[in-house]
């Protein structure tokens, strides 16, 4: 698979990374077929891993933690806090810690962050910012990280207030024609040196139809690397063989496909643009 650099932080990720959303009970995928799933991503050269507490109530980092085993080493593993505050993200923090079996992870993200009040929170004196960066200065943590799915214009805000490492924007083709995270988000954070990882591909399965030339829509973007969640071994080995096979999308095939897919781009497909979205699991990562 091709590898892209990720921001500024020396290191380089395959194109497809894996979303740990799905390896739960709440998707049909049992904890051996978790732990199965993540081994043969590895072996096939994965080495990017999302997650996070919400995620079944803390069953998808669990499984992670059990997948890994003595291959924790070989992994990069990104987790969240939804918590706004400093005292509530570090318990946060330390319940992960736990679930995944490890004393670190790579990477901590600020979890769908989708106006500028949960923004301005999070920068308060007692926000969620300030457990980022204690947890790094302790060791904890290497990496910043802030997600958002909703509004570019609060990612931009974000990344001008602080110096973050990553982002987690959603950018579906769907996502192409509202609140475009392409648009609006992608050049400034490639301007700033800010990594930036693609989601929700797949459009919460709805663009299923065109599932190959989905997935090549966000790789043909300037993105570091692309989460796709998985909860079975054919899903897996469905997105390797986009990846391995992948060659960007010509200016023409972009826009065929788009004009394809516009019908799309209404509040039922794309739930994550609404006012009222409120992060359910069910809408997590795809």
């Amino acid at each position: 698979m091709e590898k892209r650099q990720f921001g500024k932080t020396g290191y380089e990720f395959p194109i497809l990374s894996f979303g740990a959303q799905r390896i739960v009970d709440e998707h049909n995928c049992t904890e051996d077929e978790a732990i199965q799933i993540v081994n043969r991503a590895i072996d096939e050269g994965i080495t990017y891993f999302d997650t996070a507490p919400t995620y079944s109530k803390g069953q998808s980092e669990e499984r992670l933690g059990k997948a890994l085993g003595d291959r924790r080493d070989q992994v990069w593993i990104a987790t969240k806090t939804g918590e706004r505050t400093r005292d509530g993200s570090w318990r946060k923090l330390e319940e992960s810690l736990k679930r995944l079996k490890t004393d670190h992870v790579e990477e901590w993200r600020l979890h769908a962050v989708g106006t500028m009040d949960e923004l301005d929170r999070i920068f308060a004196e007692d926000g969620a910012l300030k457990a980022l960066i204690e947890a790094k200065e302790q060791g904890i943590i290497k990496y910043l990280s802030i997600s958002g799915h909703t509004n570019p214009q609060v990612q931009l805000e974000a990344i001008n207030r602080f110096p973050f490492d990553s982002a987690l924007v959603a950018l579906s083709a769907a996502d192409h024609f509202i609140y475009s995270f392409a648009h609006e988000f992608l050049p400034k954070a490639n301007e700033k040196g800010v990594a930036v990882v693609g989601m929700k591909l797949l459009g919460l399965g709805r663009l299923a139809d065109w599932y190959e030339q989905s997935i090549r829509y966000t790789f043909s973007l300037p993105v570091s690397t692309s989460i796709i969640g998985i909860s079975s071994m054919e899903e897996l080995e469905k997105n390797l063989a986009v990846a391995r096979n992948f060659k960007p999308m010509s200016d023409v095939e972009m826009l065929t496909f788009l004009k394809e897919i516009m019908h799309m781009c209404t509040p039922e497909i794309l739930r994550w643009k609404a006012k009222d979205w409120n992060n359910k699991e069910e809408w997590a990562v795809r």
